[in-house]
Order: structure tokens, then sequence, then C-alpha cells
């Protein structure tokens, strides 16, 4: 076998000795099996820092591929007690709080607030007492009502037609209040006096009778003090409270409900016929 010469010598050392560019960048075969296991450990532990302690070789670029995946996580995930998106679609109208919605939710709720109403109502009314004895009204009383609320309140006509009307808003125990104060006023006897307050506190005054008034808690703490002596104007400033209640409140949908103005044409109705 032919000699090399020493150039060819030198040539072939440098040729043999020089390193492999493929082989310098090629991962060696732990690394490439340890970023595929970190890789599923991010994907099922949904970004889990899982390396933050130790970074295999091509770190880089694990990290890079990391963030698309978060990033495609974060939207989809939910956070306890908090409904999806297909859950507000199929649920809307049983979480609706306002009046918007046009399903039959709003109107269901509506009717059975209704009905309880009118039960609560003739539950509480079966004890009241009966309308005053009283001749019809004429068309000029009745014609007198428009002009103020104390001339509705003096003719027992005009307090049984009111006394109606309040039946229908289911407030008929303002009127009833009313009354039962002006029938104790005209009470002399002590025992009769505190007999009649009794029942007047324990009927409308109490916050457990069904026909509670409305009374701010000023007046109410001073009947409360009172009812140790109750005189016969214990009630002043309720009676007043409530009747002032009527008047603004009350009174102004009398004078434009059909049950007035069914009154009044009936009247002169019967005034022509006359």
């Amino acid at each position: 076998m032919p000699r090399l010469s020493q150039d060819n010598q030198q040539g072939h050392q440098k040729h043999f000795s020089r390193p492999s560019r493929r082989i310098q960048f090629l991962p060696p075969p732990w690394t490439e099996a340890y970023n595929v296991n970190v890789h599923q450990t991010v994907e099922n532990e949904g970004c889990a820092t899982a390396m933050h302690n130790v970074k295999p070789m091509g770190s880089e670029w694990m990290e890079m591929r990391k963030r698309p995946v978060c990033a495609a996580q974060e939207p989809t995930a939910c956070a306890p007690g908090q409904p999806g998106v297909e859950n507000q679609g199929s649920n809307a109208c049983c979480f609706c709080w306002c009046c918007c919605c046009s399903c039959s939710c709003l109107t269901v709720r509506n009717q059975e607030e209704q009905r309880l109403r009118r039960t609560s109502y003739e539950a509480r009314t079966e004890d009241l007492p009966t309308c005053e004895e009283s001749p019809g009204p004429t068309l000029e009383e009745a014609s007198a009502w428009a002009q103020s609320f104390d001339k509705l309140m003096l003719t027992p006509a005009g307090r049984n037609a009111f006394r109606e009307f309040l039946r229908t808003e289911f407030s008929e125990e303002n009127m009833l209040f009313w009354m039962a104060c002006e029938e104790l006023k005209k009470e002399a006897n002590k025992a009769t006096i505190e007999e009649k307050a009794r029942i007047i506190y324990e009927d409308y005054i109490s916050i457990l009778s069904p026909k509670e008034v409305s009374l701010d808690s000023r007046v109410r703490e001073t009947i409360n003090r009172s009812m140790a002596e109750p005189s016969r104007n214990i009630f002043d400033d309720a009676q007043l409270q409530i009747y002032t209640l009527m008047h603004r409140d009350s009174y102004p949908r009398f004078m434009n409900s059909a049950l007035y103005k069914d009154l009044l044409r009936s009247l002169s109705e019967k005034a022509v016929e006359a």
C-alpha cells in the first residue's frame, strides 16, 4: 500500500478531526424523550409550572410551544359557579332579573303573587265590620265628593263608596282604622276606652296583625308608651297619618275610577227619569 505524503496526512487528519455540525445540533435520545414527557405534562395539568427548577435542552422553543397551549385553554376555562355559554342560552329566562324577558316566567310569577295576595286579603277580611247604614247618595252629594276629600269623608254614603274602592286595592283597613278611632273618641268610660284601645292596637297597630296599617316608627313608639294608660285620643297622630295617606294616595285614584264614574252615570240617569 503506498504511503501518503506528509501534506496528504495533515489534510486527512484535519478532515476527520473536524466536528460534524449534524452531530453537534442533534439532541441526545434522553433529551428528546424528556421534552415529550414535559409537553404531555403541560397539556394534561393545564399549563402547570413544572419546569421552573429544571430546563432541558431546547427550553427556549419549548417555552414558545407552551404559550399557545395556555392561550387556547384560558378562554374555555370557566370559573366555578359561573354558567357557560350553552347554559346561558338554555336557562336565560330563569335567571333574568329584568322585565325584558319575553318568556312566560314573569307572567306565571305575577299570577302567583296576585293569587297569594287575594287569598291573604280574603283571610284577613273575614271578620271586618259591615258598611255603615246610610241612604244612597244623591247626584249633588256624589258630585260634591270631587270637590274635596273632606266632603267625601263627612257623609256615610261617601265613606261607604270610598271603602268599596279601597277594597279593590286591598287597603280597606285604612278606612276601618280611621272609623275605629272616631268611635273611640266618643267614649267616656275609662274601662271601655281601655278595652277599645286594646282592640284597635291588636287589629291595626300590632306588627302581628294581618290588618296592620302603615305608620312611621315615631308614631308607633308613642302609641306603645301610651298603651299602659290609654286615652281616647291615643291614636290621634296615627289617625291623622292614615287620613293623609288616603287623601294623597287613594283619593285621586277613586275620582278616576270606573266605580265612581259608574255611580255618577247611574245617578244622572235616575235624575233624568225623575
